[in-house]
């Protein structure tokens, strides 16, 4: 088998890593999985499951006994590891049967698979350990691939399996994961014996083999058919999703627009927590977006559980045309309230209508997924990959509505079935057992000058702390670095980049546009992006004047204008932190320009404390000195100029600032970026118009 014989699905096998793997069926196991998680096709992120069986050693006896491997609670196929796994005896899990007492008590059962743990270090069995437990396969895949779901979600949905795979698939009707269903799939097994699988009605798809090998090409082969099915019957029966209602934008309005109404959004589902955004233009979502059944589809909600819990019962369409007026943000927040209270209002409803007696509390009543006709989708979360991995189960969604739509017609899950899954004892506790959240989760920064020094420092600390950032300089070699070590640190969530000179006002609306488009809009504002000249007073030029003051000064201002512009409409709050200097309060020699425009950055802030109060945005200044590693600023003639006027060699500078200070230490960039954490990390929320001085102590620059 090789690529060219799918077109649906992607043939990953690779003969040779196989072999080396040989005779290690967990090995195996994990590298199918990986390959299996690897497209999105196929299963989502954190959806699906996967096992194998083989015999191992019991430690307590000596004896050779049956063991199952299989993802455990909370793990994701695609990136699957040994740790991630759970084993179980499968003796004693399929004992189990003997004390089940029905439906009513499947909840006790999870508790009891920890008396059927083999290796001590495994993680938590997952809901899903007793489908694969009763099943005598020594390979089995469950997954939610769109293709499998649209035929599983759709009417007549048992009808076409039986007949698309001439009764090779079984059937088995919706239930919610659990030992009852378990049970179900052996039953369904027994009734049919030689069957390559079974569809689970709504939900997704079971497949296997006797061999890591043959469960890998059974699963891309059940797949494959069902969605050359789906492709052959598109148009067929009407046209898709009922044709096209309305034109989208073109692609640069498409930005324009959400770039505006984004950090409006975001501060409604900021509601009951903060939120970090996403936005998808994505033609798929677009070819749905502007239909004529987005109106009937879109309320209905998914099908698959695992679509359900990453995107709520179901979306919030915007009732705004494309080319909407979006800059009147007070007026689209007005036009937008009703549609935000009537969401609530239809969650709070669905939560009384559904919820049992010991139900956990109602959650947050803000939308997931908000769809724009003719623009795009964003989602809001409460991190920038969950927001993302939202926006990509919907499109999963989106694609199960439309096979199901070209084969018969579309079946959600029913409410309180829904409701039974998102309200689950069993998902709370999971929920309870999720780790703190960091200080910064849910805040989103936009630090000027953060490809190199201080600014770097600065992003990495932020996002170390749980936050995402906005990184960019004026130099698009310095960023493309900065961008590349990132990306290998932090993955692809944590931040965005942006090239940015902050004396070009353009650059810096662009800027804010992308941190817009990015995550929904921004929290904290650093201005760090410096530069500096040291000359006699007779040596300075007006154009040395002039570039000090454009960068330092002019440009803290226009980079602060528009990040408060964009706080404002989020309606959260904020913070601008201010990278200023020791020199802004200490007169040195050679240094009149910037020690001017440094006297005038701080004073600056001291301004837009007093008037950004109201809006619950604090304003405050964190004053370095001589953070000579990794600077831009010590490159050139900065350094000599600051040597000759100390009298001193270039490589004595660390030497020297260190030795003039109370402390005797010398400053590092990590060091002022745990001086804005302070400021921001929650301590210190009633606090502003302050200065930090981080310089060692140096006594002529204490404020008070």
């Amino acid at each position: 088998m090789s690529s060219k014989s799918f077109k649906h699905v992607s043939y990953l096998w690779d003969d040779q890593k196989a072999a080396e793997l040989h005779g290690d069926e967990v090995a195996l196991l994990l590298y199918r999985s990986n390959l299996l998680g690897a497209d999105l096709r196929l299963t989502n992120y954190g959806g699906g499951n996967t096992s194998c069986k083989a015999i191992a050693k019991d430690p307590l006896t000596g004896n050779e006994t049956e063991v199952m491997w299989i993802k455990g609670s909370g793990g994701d196929i695609g990136t699957l590891k040994r740790s991630g796994l759970a084993a179980l005896y499968v003796d004693r899990l399929r004992a189990l049967k003997t004390i089940y007492r029905g439906l009513a008590h499947e909840d006790e059962m999870v508790e009891l698979f920890n008396h059927c743990i083999y290796d001590l270090a495994s993680k938590a069995p997952s809901i899903d350990t007793p489908l694969h437990g009763f099943l005598p396969f020594k390979h089995i895949d469950h997954l939610h691939p769109d293709a499998a779901i649209a035929i599983a979600a759709a009417k007549e949905g048992k009808k076409i399996t039986q007949e698309l795979f001439g009764g090779q698939i079984g059937w088995v009707e919706w239930q919610r994961p659990g030992f009852d269903l378990g049970l179900k799939l052996k039953q369904c097994l027994d009734e049919h014996p030689g069957i390559k699988g079974i569809m689970l009605g709504s939900h997704g798809l079971f497949t296997w083999g006797d061999t890591a090998y043959e469960s890998y090409i059974n699963t891309l082969e059940v797949i494959e058919q069902c969605a050359e099915y789906l492709e052959k019957n598109y148009g067929k029966r009407r046209a898709v999703f009922g044709g096209t209602k309305i034109q989208s934008a073109k692609k640069e309005d498409r930005l324009s627009q959400a770039a505006l109404i984004a950090p409006v959004l975001r501060g409604l589902c900021s509601s009951y927590n903060q939120m970090v955004g996403h936005f998808t233009d994505d033609d798929r979502v677009l070819e749905f977006i502007n239909s004529h059944d987005l109106e009937r589809l879109a309320p209905m909600g998914t099908s698959c559980p695992d679509h359900f819990l990453r995107t709520k019962i179901s979306p919030l369409v915007l009732e705004l045309k494309p080319d909407e007026d979006l800059k009147d943000s007070k007026a689209i927040k007005d036009k937008l309230h009703n549609s935000f209270e009537a969401y609530r209002a239809m969650y709070q409803d669905y939560y009384d209508r559904c919820k049992h007696p010991d139900s956990p509390a109602v959650r947050d009543r803000n939308p997931v997924v908000i769809l724009y006709p003719g623009i795009g989708m964003f989602t809001f979360s409460k991190d920038k990959q969950t927001a993302r991995v939202a926006s990509e189960f919907y499109i999963n969604a989106i694609h199960v509505m439309k096979g199901a739509e070209a084969i018969s017609e579309y079946t959600s899950l029913p409410r309180q079935e829904a409701f039974n899954i998102e309200y689950w004892l069993l998902e709370e506790a999971k929920l309870q057992r999720l780790p703190k959240p960091k200080p910064l989760t849910g805040r989103v920064a936009l630090i000027t000058g953060s490809a190199g020094g201080i600014g770097k420092a600065i992003a990495k600390k932020f996002i170390a702390e749980g936050g995402c950032v906005m990184i960019n300089d004026n130099d698009d070699s310095r960023l493309a670095k900065a961008d590349e070590e990132f990306k290998k640190l932090f993955g692809k969530d944590a931040y965005a980049s942006v090239l940015l000179d902050v004396t070009n006002a353009e650059q810096i609306k662009k800027a804010f546009e992308a941190s817009a488009i990015a995550f929904g809009g921004v929290d904290i504002v650093v201005n760090c992006a410096g530069i500096s000249i040291s000359k006699p007073l007779q040596e300075h030029t007006e154009k040395d004047w002039d570039f000090l003051y454009d960068i330092l000064v002019k440009g803290q201002f226009l980079v602060t204008q528009h990040g408060v512009e964009l706080m404002r409409k989020q309606n959260l709050g904020g913070d601008v932190i201010n990278i200023v200097s020791k020199n802004a309060l200490v007169s040195g020699p050679n240094n009149a320009g910037y020690g001017s425009a440094k006297a005038a950055q701080l004073h600056l802030s001291r301004l837009n404390a007093a008037e950004l109060g109201t809006d619950k945005i604090r304003v405050n200044v964190v004053n370095p000195d001589a953070v000579i590693s990794d600077s831009k600023i010590w490159e050139g003639a900065w350094a000599e100029g600051r040597a000759k006027a100390y009298g001193v060699k270039v490589e004595e500078l660390p030497a020297f600032y260190a030795k003039r200070t109370l402390l005797n230490e010398i400053i590092l960039p990590e060091d002022i970026a745990n001086a804005c954490f302070v400021f921001v990390g929650g301590l210190l929320t009633k606090s502003t118009g302050n200065v930090l001085n981080v310089d060692g102590g140096v006594a002529m620059a204490f404020v008070r």
